[in-house]
């Protein structure tokens, strides 16, 4: 039998126990409610309208004889008018409702005898009383007053009495109907009580009994489990188990503890074996769901992929430095440098062939071209010096796209690798533009009887832009060294001309010098002309540009006067419109000097007559700038 089944069973008496228990409270509860509901909505409402219905026949009895006796009392008279006409009608239908729920006829006979007879009552009050008295002098006439008071002695306190009589009759039944009512309230109390009580009683008995039952069958074992989770969860490995276990879930939960044990040990055998970096050892998890088991595989595979990336990544790292050093060793010679590094890199991947490109130095307008420079176990050196152009071959193409070629199914006639028992195909071939900044230096291209791992073409790559920028800087430096010599021969080039040069300065010096004593004795020579003659300097035009003070004295005129007037100024009337006056400025303008004795008009409007000489001055080009005149008064 298994736990569920235990408890399930256990659960199952108390649920039918409760059960019965709300049966009987319900069968009970609907007693008493139907009979409170008797009590509250007809027993005890009908026994307040049987008492309303007493004190209504009193209260008529009392203001109809006031009516009689009191004939100022106005508000008594009010009082049995609505008493006959709304207060008794609203009472019978009250009471007459009630009626039907009374449980015998007898009762209802006598009700409706009450009715009839204080219908008859109020039927006297009405003609034998309130019709008759209803004035003054109805109350003096003695005759009216008299039949009205007999009136209240032989019928209205009779029949007023009989009534009171009846409805305490049937009051006292009523009274008994209540009284029965609330007797089977309090006996369906006491029975509920007493029911609840032994129900009660059994569903804690029972409860015990079954509690009792499942500490022996269920919590003594699984307190013997709990220890031995306990020791588990501290890290202990029990070997204890328990002599007898009933065959329910708590003996399969041993059993299954039994394997976690067991499984428990190999895990703790197959981690420490993985602590140990044995990635190797095998191991079953418990099942599929085995948490722990496929973690700790997972975690194998994990730390077996991680050692392998950290070998890669050593043999990545050992290749930089090898051929970084290599590179650092390698800058002077471009051919030493590409031997060094096809050799080792063919090496260092275990490839069989390679051949290193690198990219010529071409004049502006030729193909680029780029030459084999270096080659490992590629036929020898057949090859070295092989010229390919951009786009040409697979090595052109890398070098046109920049970009990695990697080859799987290479062709027959594409390469061969050879040996001293004979050649066949490469299996793969990788070509690896070298490329820094985007500038190609050349390729590099390796061929292997095995394929090349991604690691290994990351590697190519990453080493590919190192070369290329050695070889970027090897070049630099060979332009630079050629630079270097070129700019040493154009300083001794510059030496001699500058020898040359400075020996042409001192000649220029020495020029220059007798220019300047040419220069001096001209100015002197102008100074003397200038302080012994009149010297007027004109534009092409003949407009007056410059005057000496001898010039201007001769004339009589001031400098501000003259400066910029034309010549015609000093010419007479005559010579001022002449053709030969205007032919005379056109041979100067032609460069054709002039001289002669010429009249000519002063400031005061006198002809002189002087002696002038014009000479033309021109530029290095041979066109006329100016003319000089030189004249003197004859």
């Amino acid at each position: 039998m298994t736990i569920g089944n235990k408890i399930l069973g256990g659960f199952l008496i108390l649920i039918v126990l409760f059960i019965v228990n709300g049966v009987i409270i319900f069968w009970k509860g609907n007693v008493i409610d139907n009979v409170v509901n008797s009590s509250s909505q007809v027993y005890r409402p009908s026994q307040d309208a049987i008492k309303d219905f007493i004190l209504m026949v009193t209260r008529s009895k009392m203001l109809v004889t006031n009516w009689v006796y009191l004939q100022t009392n106005q508000e008594d008279k009010n009082a049995l008018k609505l008493l006959q006409d709304n207060e008794y009608p609203a009472l019978q239908e009250k009471i007459t409702k009630l009626m039907t729920t009374w449980d015998t006829d007898s009762q209802r006979h006598q009700m409706d005898t009450v009715f009839l007879k204080f219908d008859t009552l109020l039927s006297v009050q009405k003609e034998s009383i309130m019709a008759n008295l209803q004035s003054f002098e109805h109350y003096e006439d003695p005759l009216t007053k008299l039949l009205a008071e007999d009136a209240i002695e032989s019928q209205i306190i009779p029949r007023t009495t009989d009534l009171i009589s009846r409805l305490n009759r049937i009051a006292v039944t009523q009274n008994g109907v209540t009284a029965r009512s609330d007797r089977d309230v309090i006996d369906s109390i006491r029975s509920l009580r007493n029911y609840t009580i032994i129900l009660g009683s059994g569903i804690i008995v029972i409860g015990l009994m079954s509690a009792i039952f499942l500490m022996r069958t269920i919590t003594r074992p699984v307190n013997f489990l709990k220890t031995i989770i306990v020791k588990l969860g501290r890290g202990e490995l029990v070997e204890e188990k328990q002599g007898h276990l009933s065959n329910d879930e708590i003996g399969e939960m041993a059993v299954a503890m039994d394997n976690l044990v067991a499984g428990l040990k190999g895990t703790s055998l197959f981690a420490e074996n993985i602590g140990n970096g044995n990635y190797k050892t095998e191991f079953n998890p418990l099942s599929e769901h085995d948490v722990l088991g496929n973690a700790l595989i997972n975690m194998r595979d994990n730390l077996s992929k991680v050692a392998e990336d950290d070998k890669k990544r050593n043999w990545a790292t050992e290749g930089m430095a090898k051929f970084g050093e290599i590179l650092r060793n390698n800058t002077n010679d471009l051919l030493k440098l590409s031997d060094e590094i096809i050799g080792n890199l063919v090496k260092y991947l275990n490839a069989n062939q390679g051949a290193l490109y690198i990219v010529d130095e071409t004049n502006e307008g030729e193909d680029p071209t780029m030459t084999m420079k270096a080659c490992y176990a590629w036929d020898k050196k057949k090859f070295l010096n092989h010229k390919i152009y951009r786009g040409e071959g697979l090595a052109g193409q890398a070098w046109q796209e920049g970009d990695t070629v990697y080859l799987t199914e290479v062709p027959q006639s594409y390469i061969k690798i050879a040996s001293g028992l004979g050649d066949a195909n490469p299996t793969s071939v990788l070509i690896v533009p070298l490329k820094v900044n985007d500038q190609i230096f050349g390729v590099v291209e390796l061929a292997s009887f095995s394929e090349f791992q991604d690691f290994e073409k990351e590697f190519v790559q990453k080493i590919a832009e190192t070369i290329a920028s050695t070889i970027s800087t090897v070049k630099i430096n060979a332009r630079t060294q050629r630079l270097l010599e070129e700019s040493q021969e154009m300083t001794e080039q510059m030496r001699a001309q500058e020898e040359e040069m400075r020996q042409n300065m001192e000649e220029l010096q020495a020029t220059q010098e007798e220019m300047q004593r040419s220069q001096a004795e001209t100015d002197s020579t102008l100074t003397a002309i200038h302080s012994s003659q009149s010297v007027a300097e004109y534009g092409v035009d003949g407009s007056l540009t410059k005057v000496n003070s001898n010039y201007l004295e001769l004339f009589g005129y001031t400098q501000d006067e003259v400066v910029g007037e034309h010549h015609r100024i000093f010419t007479t009337k005559d010579d001022k419109n002449s053709e030969e006056y205007r032919q005379f400025w056109k041979d100067l303008a032609q460069g054709y000097p002039k001289k002669g004795v010429y009249k000519r008009i002063n400031r005061k409007g006198e002809v002189i007559n002087v002696r002038s000489s014009f000479s033309t001055i021109k530029n290095l080009s041979g066109d006329v700038v100016k003319v000089m005149e030189i004249t003197y008064g004859v």
